[in-house]
C-alpha cells in the first residue's frame, strides 16, 4: 500500500506567514486531490516551543539566515514560526484536514531543529513515523509539501535511507530558494538517491 505524506503545510509557511514559501499555497489544491485518492494520508507539523534554538529572536544580535553552532551542530536561524498552539502552526487554510489520518509533530525539542519527518537534525529523537509505517506494512510513500529544499528534502532522504520507496510529487511541493536554484538542486539530490520525481497525475 502507498501512503501520502504531507510535509508541513502550515500557515506560517504559506504566503503571508512568518516564514513563507513562495507560492506555497499552490500545493493545497494538488494535495487535496491526492488525499481523495490515497488509502492512507499522514502529515507532519513543525511544532516548536517559544525558546526554540532556530528562532533568531533567541539569539540577540544575529540575523535571519545566519548559521550558528548549536548542541546538535550547525543551525540556520529563522524567523519565529510554527509555535506550538499558535495560528501559524495550524494547517493551511483550504487543506482537507478531515482527510488526514495521522499527524506527526517535529521540532519539539528546544535545542535541536528537525527538518525531517522521521528524525531531528541530530538523528537522536524519532517522530514515530518510521514505526508507524512499518507497523502498517507500508513500504511506498508519496511525498508532498513545503519546502522542497528543506523539510521535504530531508524527509525524502531519510525515507530512502530507511528503505522506503519514495515518489516526490513535484507539483505538490514548493521551495524557499534561499539561494537561487536550491529547489532544483534538492530535486536532483533526491533523484540521485533513488526517489522517483513524478507529477500528481502519475501517483
Amino acid at each position: 500500500m502507498q501512503a501520502l505524506l504531507i510535509v508541513d503545510v502550515q500557515n506560517d509557511f504559506m504566503p503571508g506567514g512568518s516564514l513563507p514559501t513562495p507560492k506555497g499555497n499552490e500545493v493545497i489544491e494538488v494535495i487535496n486531490r491526492l488525499i481523495e485518492k490515497a488509502p492512507l494520508t499522514l502529515a507532519t507539523k513543525d511544532w516548536h516551543p517559544k525558546d526554540h534554538v532556530s528562532f533568531v529572536t533567541n539569539h540577540p544580535g544575529r540575523k535571519v539566515g545566519e548559521v550558528i553552532s548549536s548542541p546538535s551542530g550547525e543551525q540556520i536561524l529563522w524567523p519565529v514560526h510554527c509555535v506550538q498552539e499558535s495560528v501559524g502552526a495550524e494547517f493551511a487554510s483550504g487543506l482537507n484536514v478531515e482527510g488526514i489520518d495521522h499527524i506527526f509533530y517535529k521540532g519539539t525539542d528546544p535545542i535541536v531543529d528537525s527538518y525531517s519527518a522521521f528524525f531531528d537534525n541530530a538523528h537522536i529523537r524519532k517522530t514515530g513515523l518510521e514505526d508507524f509505517l512499518k507497523n502498517h506494512h507500508i513500504e511506498d510513500i508519496a511525498v508532498v509539501g513545503v519546502a522542497t529544499d528543506y523539510c521535504v528534502l530531508y524527509s525524502v532522504l531519510d525515507a530512502l535511507e530507511l528503505g522506503f520507496t519514495v515518489s516526490l510529487v513535484k507539483d505538490g511541493c514548493r521551495s524557499i530558494d534561499q539561494k537561487p536554484g536550491d529547489g532544483a538542486r534538492a530535486l536532483e539530490k533526491m533523484q540521485k538517491k533513488g526517489a522517483a520525481i513524478v507529477q500528481s497525475n502519475e501517483v
